[in-house]
């Protein structure tokens, strides 16, 4: 089968870990052909290029500066992505047939893409739903409910869905928020469909983890914290700049926070005036050096800010499960992550901004190491059950196999 997968995720090479890179290698290894297309950003200083490879072929459009930029420049870019992915891919890829079209969001401003290569090829399309935009920036007051960005971007939203054949979302609040907020949906073409990662191979040995933690300065003998990932708005940043200060004076713990973001700046203004002797923040890492990293600590964190009223699902803690870490979770109420990984012994819970509980909850797993191997070893069987992409390839896969051996 011939399929082409559009996204936001700046892929270059198949074999770099990531949701999206390892689902498409999984692809691969199954047999298919697969075109990527995918953006380069300006800061990167790269002109619009086509990588060929083995089954599969890369196409990088240069587009403006989308992630991790200020509002103006973000909502710029994320307009012109259709034209600029039209004309490349007219440009670059005249010879291409497809037979699935998967796409993900951010962004939803794909759709006339979707709708152009639908009616050349009679492609299939699969949206894999990894965000609710424009009401996410509705939650975070970025734009106004009603207002006039709102509108026209709620309208591109309806016009995606509606475009797209299949739409797998990641968790079951996701799929019941989509149906309840979109009720012209067929609950027949939302499904499941979770964020998956192909497994490593490779695991620090204990001898290798104090190593890493001697190498970044990392105190030995505490229940380490890590925060990785992203750094911005959706985070809430200061709860966890809130469980940093109440917990100064605990010799037993040490945050880590690891990873870069529009709000990595004020973050660091804040290191760098209170100066906490129970924290680290460094920069955004390359991705082998960020899993060592990662797996030389005891228990992951994610955050999420308590205004949502959309369920994310944020893929960083695939992460802490593949290597075996126990999870605390402040999020709002409506995400259903901390209710999976308390209800699946992996993790726990609280509001994101209730301190109370949050330091109940860090004082209960801290220096409890019978525990912490415990959770970590149910959310590393969770993952092996449910969030793989051998999991996420068959739930796209059963809609698409037919008597037809070339497909």
């Amino acid at each position: 089968m011939n399929i082409i997968f559009l996204t936001l995720s700046g892929i270059t090479d198949i074999n770099h870990r990531g949701i999206y890179s390892d689902l498409m290698r999984k692809f691969v290894d199954e047999g298919h052909q697969v075109t990527i297309v995918s953006q380069v950003e300006r800061r990167n200083k790269q002109k619009t290029q086509l990588i060929k490879q083995k089954k599969i072929t890369i196409l990088n459009v240069k587009t403006l500066n989308i992630l991790q930029t200020n509002f103006i420049e973000k909502g710029i870019g994320t307009l012109l992505l259709e034209q600029q992915y039209k004309h490349a891919i007219k440009k670059n890829l005249k010879e291409l047939n497809y037979d699935l079209i998967i796409c993900s969001t951010p962004p939803i401003t794909l759709t006339s893409v979707i709708e152009s290569l639908k009616k050349k090829t009679g492609a299939v399309t699969y949206l894999l739903l990894k965000d609710i935009f424009p009401q996410n920036a509705v939650d975070l007051g970025l734009i106004r409910k009603g207002g006039l960005l709102h509108r026209f971007f709620r309208k591109k939203e309806k016009k995606l869905y509606s475009v797209s054949d299949k739409i797998g979302c990641m968790s079951p609040a996701n799929v019941d928020y989509l149906l309840s907020h979109n009720p012209e949906i067929s609950p027949e073409k939302v499904e499941i469909n979770p964020n998956s990662i192909e497994l490593s191979d490779k695991y620090l040995t204990e001898k290798e983890k104090i190593e890493v933690r001697r190498e970044f300065y990392i105190p030995q003998g505490r229940t380490v914290f890590v925060y990785g990932g992203n750094l911005g708005k959706p985070q809430g940043i200061d709860f966890l700049t809130d469980v940093i200060k109440a917990n100064e004076k605990n010799d037993n713990t040490y945050f880590l926070v690891v990873g870069s973001g529009t709000e990595f700046t004020r973050l660091n203004n804040w290191f760098n005036i209170n100066r906490p002797e129970n924290a680290k923040l460094i920069a955004d890492l390359p991705k082998a050096k960020y899993d060592k990293l990662v797996q030389s600590c005891d228990v992951g964190l994610i955050f999420l800010d308590k205004r949502f009223t959309i369920p994310n699902f944020p893929s960083r803690l695939l992460s802490y499960l593949e290597y075996k870490m126990p999870v605390l979770i402040a999020s709002d109420e409506n995400s259903d992550m901390g209710k999976i990984a308390e209800e699946n012994g992996f993790g726990l819970f609280s509001v994101h901004g209730d301190i109370v509980k949050f330091n109940k909850q860090l004082e209960k797993i801290t220096g409890n190491q019978n525990m912490i191997n415990e959770m970590g070893e149910y959310g590393y069987q969770y993952l092996l059950n449910n969030y793989t992409v051998d999991h996420s390839y068959k739930i796209i896969m059963k809609h698409f196999i037919t008597d037809n051996p070339d497909l």
